[in-house]
Order: structure tokens, then sequence, then C-alpha cells
């Protein structure tokens, strides 16, 4: 199996960045596809970003798309969530996600992935 451990969320002002890290270990992530999604208290996980395991074109959901940017390094076994100019509505938990499912699109549900982090929390002040 494979262990995912999400790191680099925290406190910021509206328009900031950030930048969130997924590290894996266990084995290699090699033909996973990777996703970021984030869950806000009280509300249902909802995909924000997939990336193939070729680091090919990457899907963003629409309200991010152009602000955040989905990245991989499956030699270093880590994945990456570049956000910017970042939105009180951003604020939630952010986990990483991998999907070993044979599909021409990225996955979007959450229960079509099968590792999942513990998540780290994100929150944007206006």
């Amino acid at each position: 199996q494979v262990q995912l451990v999400e790191s680099g969320g925290g406190l910021v002002q509206a328009g900031d960045s950030l930048r969130l890290s997924c590290a894996a270990s266990g084995r290699s992530i090699n033909g996973y596809t990777a996703a970021w999604f984030r869950q806000a208290p009280g509300k249902e996980r909802e995909f924000v970003a997939g990336i193939p395991w070729n680091s090919g074109r990457a899907d963003y959901r629409v309200t991010v798309k152009d602000r955040f940017t989905i990245s991989r390094d499956n030699a270093k076994s880590m994945m990456w969530l570049q956000m910017n100019s970042l939105k009180p509505e951003d604020t939630a938990d952010y986990y990483c996600a991998l999907s070993w499912r044979l599909s021409v699109v990225i996955p979007i549900w959450p229960n079509e992935y099968e590792y999942w982090g513990q998540g780290t929390q994100v929150t944007v002040s206006s």
C-alpha cells in the first residue's frame, strides 16, 4: 500500500500564495493518477485538481483554474499544489490522493481514489 502525508498548509490572507506538498511512501506512485481534494467544515469533499501518472494534461475545478497548479515527480514520490491568489472560499482541509483507474479522463469523485493523506489545513482570511 501507499502512505501519503500532506504539508504546507497554514493561515494566510486573501491574495496570498501557498504551496502544498504530498509525500508518498511504501511503494512507487508510478501508474497512479494523483489529485488534490478539499473539504470545508460541514461540506462534502470536492475535487480540486488532478494530474495523470505521466504528468500529462491536468484537470482543475473551474473555481481554481488559472490560480492553482498541480505537479508531480514520480522519482521523488512527491506531488504539489501551488495555490495563488487565495480566496476565503478556498478555506478547507486539503487532501492528496491516488487513483489506480484505467480511464482516459481524470477521476473527480472521492470514491474513485484508493489512497488518501490525512489532510492539511488551509485558512484564508479576508
